[in-house]
């Protein structure tokens, strides 16, 4: 059994809040480069040009990408033989989380009460946590913080079963043209398939933390994939919705068994600045 100190865990989440808004994902700025090489609209050409420019400012200086720094979801896979030392392990990972925004001067997004006097929390918490205990002696550690526009685009349709493949590519090319121009495009999305009412919006973000340009192992997903985002780069949403080729950089679907009368589908949008950071203890 490995012993693994819950200030330990702390420190790592801290730092992954502020590598995760200062530096974009090298697999998502790669892909606005080549979107600026694939977009012949110039307006949309010169969208991605400053949106490139800004993830550099933004790796140089240490700054946010951008000034909406997100509500923070953390996925921690603990390994079965690990212990975790400490008295209250969501006491520390806020703590992590809100030094984080504090010292790292990010805009604190958090209300405590969603309906009433919505009131600042004043540190960005409590972040969202989801524990999957896996094989081994590690913990992996995700930190996605998602800022409100593009997860405001987002949704989620119990469809039945008869509704079908079809009905399927209806609804998401559907709420993608209605949506994409309020997510700050080129975007990335995630869709999940499957499981149940309360878990399918966790696979569509889970989507987006998966690398762009990887290949579905699933062919058939991986066609479905391709497909949907040619059609979605059809539509003519392009960067920052001024028109363009390049309204998405890459579609991931992740599927879960589910029950027989269930086809539950839902789709979490990524802005362009898609902020995440991962390590492993």
């Amino acid at each position: 059994m490995r012993a693994i100190e819950g200030k330990e865990i702390k420190e790592r989440i801290k730092a992954l809040c502020l590598e995760a808004n200062f530096f974009l994902r090298a697999d998502v700025f790669a892909a606005l480069r080549e979107a600026q090489v694939q977009e012949e609209n110039k307006l949309a050409k010169l969208a991605l040009s400053e949106i490139v420019k800004n993830a550099q400012i933004a790796r140089e200086q240490k700054k946010p990408i951008c000034q909406d720094t997100g509500h923070v979801t953390i996925f921690l896979e603990v390994g079965n033989e690990v212990h975790i030392v400490t008295d209250d392990l969501k006491m520390e990972i806020n703590q992590g989380v809100s030094e984080a925004y504090i010292e790292g001067n990010l805009r604190k997004s958090i209300v405590t009460d969603p309906l009433f006097s919505r009131k600042n929390t004043l540190n960005n918490t409590p972040p969202s946590i989801y524990f999957e205990n896996v094989p081994g002696e590690k913990i992996k550690i995700t930190v996605f913080p998602k800022g409100g526009g593009s997860d405001n685009a987002s949704s989620l349709k119990m469809l039945k079963p008869s509704d079908g493949l079809d009905g399927f590519k209806k609804f998401v090319l559907e709420e993608v043209k209605k949506n994409a121009p309020f997510a700050c495009p080129p975007l990335v999305v995630g869709i999940g398939v499957g499981g149940s009412f309360d878990s399918v919006g966790i696979l569509a973000k889970k989507a987006l933390l998966e690398p762009l340009g990887r290949v579905n192992q699933d062919k058939k997903l991986q066609r479905l994939e391709e497909e949907i985002l040619k059609e979605i780069n059809q539509l003519g949403i392009g960067p920052n919705a001024l028109g363009g080729k390049v309204t998405a950089l890459a579609v991931h679907i992740r599927c879960f068994p589910t029950h027989m009368a269930s086809l539950p589908v839902a789709l979490n949008l990524s802005c362009h600045a898609l902020r995440s950071a991962r390590t492993i203890l």
